[in-house]
């Protein structure tokens, strides 16, 4: 299994990934969240398109997903009103920085730059089933070298063990039956999660969605970070 250099979740290295990769930089950035409260909530710059999440692997969370993905397995054979959304099942070690970012710019309508990277990976994936992206994203060097470069960039020291226990969800925003739902995206899962109906907006539903099942569940580790996909902030 191909194996990458973990991504450091702050927005400087997203940015940096992004927009190597294609991103219209003038049309939308990612942004840090500070924290939960309402005051700090108010300081990202929206709307917010999507929330990246980088959370730490405990065996609550683990038994947790393990049954959510029985549930999702379960479901497979009916017709999923999460079909249209762009799902990329992870089989590159240490990949999930470059699927997050991927689930987050493939599914909010963002601009790319024609003929780049992001542009043609999407356009390639529309027709594609989950196992078959995998595969492209293995294969293809659209990303390999902008994702070494990124990782390499970042204030943190390039680690010489690459085993980590940090992992990287994505969540969106997307209509299931003409209703705004979450929907979390980890290539880790076994599918698409539907978080259910969006209550206040997507930011909101989901610092508190982290809170009751993410954090609860962290086994009092503070290894989380979260940013936004959204405008390029004006500060």
């Amino acid at each position: 299994m191909p194996r990458w250099i973990p991504l450091e979740s702050n927005p400087e290295v997203l940015n940096s990934w992004a927009n190597k990769a294609g991103l219209d930089k003038n049309e939308s950035q990612f942004s840090d969240i500070y924290g939960f409260d309402p005051e700090l909530l108010g300081m990202v710059p929206s709307p917010v398109k999507a929330v990246l999440l980088l959370f730490p692997i405990t065996q609550a969370i683990e038994t947790k997903r393990k049954e959510e993905d029985e549930k999702i397995k379960a479901q497979a054979n009916s017709s999923s009103p999460l079909s249209p959304v762009i799902w990329i099942k992870q089989t590159i070690s240490n990949a999930c920085g470059t699927i997050g970012l991927l689930h987050s710019l493939a599914n909010t309508g963002v601009k790319f730059t024609p003929g780049s990277p992001l542009a043609e990976f999407v356009e390639a994936c529309k027709d594609k089933t989950p196992e078959e992206r995998a595969r492209f994203l293995e294969t293809t060097p659209l990303f390999a070298e902008i994702h070494a470069e990124t990782a390499s960039t970042g204030q943190s020291i390039v680690p010489t063990d690459l085993d980590t226990d940090l992992h990287f969800t994505c969540f969106i925003q997307t209509e299931v039956q003409g209703v705004p739902h979450v929907v979390e995206l980890d290539g880790r899962r076994a599918g698409p999660l539907d978080r259910g109906k969006v209550q206040i907006d997507l930011l909101t539903d989901v610092a508190n969605l982290v809170k009751e099942t993410y954090v609860k569940s962290s086994e009092g580790s503070i290894q989380f970070s979260m940013t936004s996909l959204g405008p390029p902030a004006e500060w």
